[in-house]
């Protein structure tokens, strides 16, 4: 669907400056976008000479046409939850937690499985949440290792992983909020710059060598060591389930994903590997989530870990329990399209940006802060990146800004990221702690030293990213600085 655009000055800043203001307000992302994009549609509407109903019908007009333009990544993000919901009935995890329960014997085994489980598990946070808690959680408590310590791993290896790895459900929210500029090759772009996710990684391992634990962690971890060890065996449910019935569907996922993005970007045709796989990205990776999901059916209906009617029906839930996502998808899309193709608010922004002095190297640094009390105040990653995105594009259009968007868009998804592992009222954060069985606001007080740790290491990085343009100076400056730290406030528990 074509818009005509209309220069409406400084009335252009209006909708994304609302959205974001009601979200921190309220706490609620939803009716904040929408009314952020119905108050772009009406400014259009007044400068146009329309009236109310003509601004409400407009308004749904921009939602069908960002619905049409992103119809791949419906059926992606669809596609994948039905695999979830399947992987997660079908008793592979229990079947991995008892395979995984004969292996490991000590406290730094076990918490570096989880941490590797955690990063292998990266379709989907919620799905990493669940499954790695329900498997690890039996094998922490016979090593006594606290609820709370299993929590922050959960945490930490959920959205953190998610949001640098290409396939995956926050990969392609990601890549769809910036197609016009690259979309999946913008994205893969970010990682080296996305400093949170990779501290974190680097945290959760290096906490599960050396041992160290400091602050709250520390006092639930000498409580959990004074506390009977439980019997593993006794803590499983039966199930039929194999490991394979964890590992293979998810396995064939990735595999045919990856192969289904370089087929439809003509990669068997002579186009180069990385042009084929960021031509429709969503396409392909549709096709690798239809094969997760034949895979499924060919391993569990047959063998009766599931009837017909069970897998149809679990495929729905599956579908249903990603609408609440999609809809702050499709809102933040609406929104970011009224701004750019209605109401001319890149043009105003880019002007703003051309006129002020400000080193552009604080830019990286500014958002981060910026998406980071976003997301902690609104508990969602997805929202604060849907509603900055945009923003952040429109000001590296300037062509003094333009060497920036990368570093920009970096700092804005690790922001938001540890804003969202940290804040209480955060989807995931409620799911690692419903994982591992965790008093929730234990949880959130034991993991928030650490991860704002991280997160003063990354802020300083960001600083030293943002005028040399190398990440990986930041990168690692930033490591050895965490190292550091944890060595001189932690203290060794016994493995």
């Amino acid at each position: 669907m074509d818009f005509v655009m209309i220069e409406t000055g400084w009335l252009s800043i209006i909708p994304p400056v609302l959205a974001i203001t009601l979200a921190l307000v309220t706490k609620e992302v939803y009716s904040s976008l929408f009314i952020g994009l119905f108050s772009g549609v009406l400014i259009y509407s007044v400068f146009d000479g329309g009236s109310i109903f003509s601004a409400a019908a407009l308004t749904f007009d921009m939602m069908s046409s960002k619905i049409s333009d992103n119809s791949y990544m419906i059926i992606f993000l669809a596609l994948l939850w039905a695999v979830v919901i399947l992987v997660s009935k079908s008793g592979g995890s229990y079947a991995y937690g008892k395979w995984a329960g004969s292996k490991l014997k000590s406290k730094s085994s076990a918490a570096l499985a989880t941490s590797l489980l955690g990063v292998m598990v990266f379709i989907d946070d919620g799905f990493n949440c669940l499954t790695v808690g329900t498997v690890m959680r039996p094998i922490f408590d016979r090593l006594r290792i606290s609820r709370e310590k299993l929590a922050y791993i959960i945490d930490a290896t959920a959205a953190p992983v998610c949001i640098i790895a290409p396939v995956s459900s926050w990969a392609v929210a990601v890549a769809s909020e910036v197609s016009e500029k690259g979309g999946f090759n913008i994205f893969l772009s970010t990682i080296p710059y996305n400093l949170y996710a990779i501290f974190t990684i680097f945290m959760v391992i290096f906490l599960s060598i050396t041992g160290k634990d400091f602050g709250p962690m520390k006092k639930a971890e000498e409580v959990a060591a004074q506390s009977a060890p439980s019997d593993m065996d006794t803590e499983f449910k039966e199930s039929r389930g194999k490991v394979y019935d964890l590992v293979l569907p998810i396995l064939v996922l990735i595999i045919c994903a990856i192969t289904g993005m370089a087929y439809v970007g003509g990669f068997f045709e002579g186009v180069s590997f990385s042009e084929a796989i960021g031509y429709n990205p969503t396409a392909g990776l549709s096709l690798g989530a239809f094969a997760g999901l034949i895979t499924a059916m060919l391993l569990y209906i047959p063998r009766r870990l599931m009837t017909p009617k069970e897998f149809v029906n679990y495929i729905v839930e599956g579908i249903s329990n990603i609408v609440p996502p999609m809809m702050i998808l499709i809102l933040s899309w609406s929104l970011g399209g009224v701004c750019r193709q209605l109401i001319g608010t890149g043009e105003f922004i880019s002007g703003f940006v051309s006129s002020v002095n400000m080193p552009m190297g604080f830019l990286p640094f500014i958002l981060f802060v910026i998406a980071a009390l976003m997301s902690f105040s609104m508990g969602s990653s997805w929202g604060t990146f849907g509603m900055l995105i945009p923003i952040v594009t429109m000001i590296c259009s300037v062509p003094s800004a333009a060497a920036y968007l990368i570093p920009a868009l970096g700092a804005t998804l690790a922001g938001s990221v540890y804003g969202d592992h940290c804040s209480p009222i955060s989807d995931t954060t409620i799911l690692a702690s419903t994982g591992a069985e965790c008093e929730h606001i234990k949880h959130v007080q034991t993991q928030l030293p650490y991860a704002t740790l991280v997160a003063a290491v990354c802020a300083a990085g960001y600083l030293i990213a943002g005028f040399t343009l190398m990440p990986w100076i930041a990168v690692a400056g930033g490591i050895l600085l965490l190292a550091i730290s944890v060595m001189l406030l932690g203290s060794r528990k016994d493995t």
